[in-house]
Parts: C-alpha cells; structure tokens; sequence
C-alpha cells in the first residue's frame, strides 16, 4: 500500500492544521494507520493511531486533547486534526500503516513520505 501524507505548512502558536494520508494501491480498511513525528535531531516518535475499523484511537500523552485522529475507509483516507499547536509540535509528520494495532514505529511496514509541520511562537 502506498501512502501520501499531506497538509503540513506554516502555522503560528495555538493555530489549527489537518493532515490527510491518503492511500492507494491496496485499501486501508485493513490496517492501522498511525501518525509520527520527527523533530530535527531527534527520533521518529508516535503521535497517535487508529484501529482499522475506527473504534480505537491512542494518543501520545503530548497530543491527547489537541490532536484528533480519524478516518473514512470509504475514501482510503486518514486525517489528522491538530489543535492548539505549541512550537514543539514542528516536526516532519509520517503516518504509516500496519496490520497490527501498536503505537511501535518498527512493526509499521507501510509509510507516507512525510510532510513538515513548522510552528512559530
């Protein structure tokens, strides 16, 4: 499955942005899609996930209120709704997918190129 994450930009401290991941090639509705992040000179970190049916959602305890994840399997499609945005939120955003319901980046073989997330203060 290919994955194309979009929406990243510019945005000032408490603005508002939406990610999309956009899948083709093979349908979504299997997998959990999970969303990272990777500050410069720091690791990939999960940001959050959403069990393929929808049912379930994990959030990295930095997001949990400000960052809602969902998705539309109709549309092959995840988005990812970030609120409140605070500086050390800018990071390059990946999501990924799985056939397994895991906030670990390694046992995520499907990935989207990222796009960057930049928040000034």
């Amino acid at each position: 499955v290919q994955l194309q994450a979009s929406g990243g930009g510019l945005v000032q401290a408490g603005g508002s942005l939406r990610l999309s991941c956009a899948a083709s090639g093979r349908t979504l509705s299997s997998y959990t899609v999970g969303w990272f992040y990777q500050a410069p000179g720091k690791e990939r970190e999960f940001v959050t996930a959403i069990s393929w049916s929808g049912d379930y959602t994990y959030y990295a305890d930095s997001v949990k209120d400000r960052f809602t994840i969902s998705r539309d399997n109709a549309k092959n499609t995840v988005w990812l709704q970030m609120n409140s945005l605070k500086p050390e939120d800018t990071a390059v955003y990946y999501c990924a997918a799985s056939p397994i319901r895991t906030p670990r980046a390694a046992l995520y073989p499907y990935w989207g190129q990222g796009t960057l997330v930049t928040v000034s203060s």
